[in-house]
């Protein structure tokens, strides 16, 4: 039997404390500082990592020695002179370890930030842009993908996970869609590199992406910041909200006639004769299920063409709200679990018969309308022959539910993204950023005139790199059209961002044009990205010559006009479709609106109306969806909506 003596005691102590100083020892490097990373051109460099307290750290790049020296938190940087563009190098630190980096990069970096439109990926896009997913080969481009996740209680100093990613078929795949062709554009014009931080969260409102001590302008934004640093009671409300839903689909799947296991209404030889009938696409509500939400089943019946090629079938089923399951001859092809993303499921050859085929869609609807949405698109194709699936579809009800009512989404909360998907990035130099977001604010769309100009400034302090270049995008057209004047929430959220521009060295991207009305997710991405890129051009790369959508300037209030004169014409403006200028309102009150003409002379528009005389405000495309706005540069820029008012 061995007995304890001090003297072990002793040598246990001084092997741990040997043990956790080698830990401590070991140079470690943030995520953005890894093999292919791409770091800004033409400016001063901040390199930095962690080692053990007062330990020496040297790089070694392009034959020069740079040293640092840690302090007593193990914390380290240094500092690279300014590079041209170009590559590829090799870093190479060393300090108790050794780390080498290669095939690091000189050129722009751009951090791309916003919620879903920018976030939506190329491989949403695949069947819009399939050449330019096949031709994306470029070790150029590249992006870092960083991670959704919050923290409500501090900023961090680095990401859990990612990495640099060169542009190719199989990684474009999870860039952002806008952000590649942004980036595109600005490589095939200047020949640089260009790296992009896609920083960006669907759903998420302004005050997410905005520091703690910006938030203290905003005091009920500030104070909800401030409940979810209770780790407590992150997990009751996230228990409840799983338990709540979890509790409404067992009684949904319980009570659904359809579900009963050996009588599903999915099955192919199901008689569904004295099913009723319903013309597709249209919301249930609509057509005799008012007020219904729980489970519709829909059956379609199809023969198919005569030397129809049963090779490659997909079944596009468009959108539907909310959730559905899709089934081919009694067989399940797919499943999407929520209303946005459109339904595209692959149909094996051996499934499809020459006649009476049977498409069964079991469709969830927790709260609102339920249905499948107008105007996408609804067919069976091979490729090569197309069948239409719009028209008459047999429905049953399942079981009608209360309800769901929605999740907290506690990641949107007040500063989480920032602190944990923005604050690692403000020692890394970048070039500006671009931004796509305001949807999930256009319910207070009158505090955006404050927290989005705030979040620019705030970002742009913590960079410490002064007023970079910030280019966002206006919303685009969405929702049914108006015909007569209306209050807008999301018309008023534009304006918010339209005023934005007062702040210096800033650009907004406008896109009424290119908006789909049944999709807040619209697929044009491709003009996103470059009218972005042009605005780069502009404000970035000093292009005078480089377009953007004409703002108003000034409007002179007479008697029985509005004269109103704009900013960056090139060549001057014109209707687009050669018809007189549309969506133009007057008030001589600033309250009641009424639709207005208006006329172009020269470069200015003048808009007036009969019978109202010392009009006082002036609107220009002032709805959700303004699809027929026809003020346009001669370049084929939209003209940003706007209102005016006598001062």
């Amino acid at each position: 039997m061995k007995y304890f003596t001090w003297r072990s005691f002793y040598l246990i102590i001084l092997v741990f404390f040997v043990g956790s100083n080698s830990l401590l020892a070991q140079i470690k490097l943030p995520k953005l500082i890894s093999d292919g990373a791409i770091f800004q051109r033409d400016t001063e460099l901040k390199i930095w990592g962690w080692a053990s307290p007062q330990e020496k750290i040297e790089l070694t790049f392009n034959g020069d020695i740079f040293t640092a020296t840690t302090n007593s938190q193990g914390e380290w940087e240094l500092i690279l002179p300014p590079q041209k563009a170009g590559g590829p190098h090799q870093f190479i630190f060393k300090g108790s370890n050794e780390i080498t980096l290669s095939n690091i990069l000189f050129g722009e970096v751009w951090v791309c930030s916003g919620q879903s439109n920018m976030e939506l990926t190329m491989n949403r896009l695949r069947d819009n842009y399939p050449e330019v997913i096949a031709n994306s080969k470029n070790s150029q481009i590249r992006q870092f993908l960083v991670a959704d996740k919050y923290d409500f209680k501090e900023a961090h100093s680095d990401f859990d996970s990612g990495e640099w990613k060169e542009a190719n078929p199989e990684n474009l795949m999870d860039f952002s869609g806008v952000a590649y062709f942004f980036a595109k554009d600005i490589y095939e014009k200047y020949d640089v590199p260009v790296g992009l931080i896609n920083a960006a969260l669907g759903g998420s409102p302004v005050e997410a992406w905005m520091s703690e001590d910006a938030l203290r302008e905003f005091p009920k934004a500030y104070e909800e910041m401030k409940r979810y640093k209770n780790d407590d009671l992150i997990a009751s409300t996230e228990e409840k909200d799983q338990a709540r839903q979890k509790a409404w689909y067992q009684k949904l799947n319980t009570e659904d006639q359809g579900f009963q296991t050996g009588k599903e209404w999915f099955q192919k030889n199901l008689d569904d004769s004295p099913w009723k009938t319903m013309k597709m696409p249209n919301f249930w509500h609509e057509l005799g299920l008012k007020n219904t939400n729980g489970v519709v089943w829909f059956r379609k019946h199809i023969d198919l063409p005569k030397n129809w090629s049963a090779e490659n079938n997909k079944l596009w089923l468009g959108r539907m709200v909310d959730q559905d399951h899709v089934f081919v001859n009694g067989h399940f092809v797919g499943t999407t679990g929520y209303q946005y993303p459109p339904r595209k499921y692959q149909v094996p050859d051996s499934l499809l018969n020459e006649v009476d085929n049977v498409i069964t869609v079991r469709l969830i609807n927790e709260s609102g309308k339920g249905g499948f949405i107008k105007d996408k698109p609804y067919f069976l194709t091979n490729g090569k022959d197309t069948l239409d699936l719009k028209g008459d579809w047999k429905y049953r009800l399942g079981t009608k539910m209360e309800p769901l009512q929605g999740p907290t989404f506690i990641r949107w909360k007040p500063g989480g993204l920032y602190n944990k998907m923005i604050a690692p990035l403000l020692n890394y130099k970048i070039k500006g950023a671009i931004w796509y977001q305001g949807e999930s604010n256009t319910n207070d769309p009158n505090s955006y005139f404050k927290t989005f100009p705030a979040l620019i400034k705030n970002w742009r302090a913590k960079w410490d790199m002064g007023d970079f270049p910030f280019l966002f995008v206006q919303l685009a057209n969405f929702m049914e059209e108006t015909l007569k004047p209306v209050e807008s929430d999301w018309a008023q959220l534009r304006q918010a961002q339209l005023q934005t521009l007062a702040l210096p060295n800033t650009g907004m991207t406008v896109i009424t044009d290119i908006g789909e009305w049944n999709d807040i997710h619209p697929l044009n991405k491709r003009d996103v990205g470059k009218r972005l890129a042009q605005l780069s051009f502009r404000l970035a790369y000093e292009d005078e010559n480089a377009l953007t959508s004409p703002v108003p300037k000034n409007a002179d209030f007479l008697t029985d006009r509005i004269e109103i004169e704009f900013n960056y014409l090139k060549e001057g403006l014109m209707s687009k479709n050669g018809k007189p200028l549309q969506t133009f309102e007057l008030s001589d009150d600033g309250k009641i609106f009424q639709m207005a003409q208006a006329r172009l002379e020269g470069d200015m528009v003048l808009v007036h109306q009969k019978g109202i005389k010392n009009p006082v405000a002036v609107r220009y495309a002032w709805s959700n969806n303004p699809a027929k706005a026809n003020l346009f540069s001669k370049e084929g820029l939209p003209v940003s909506p706007f209102e005016l008012r006598k001062d």
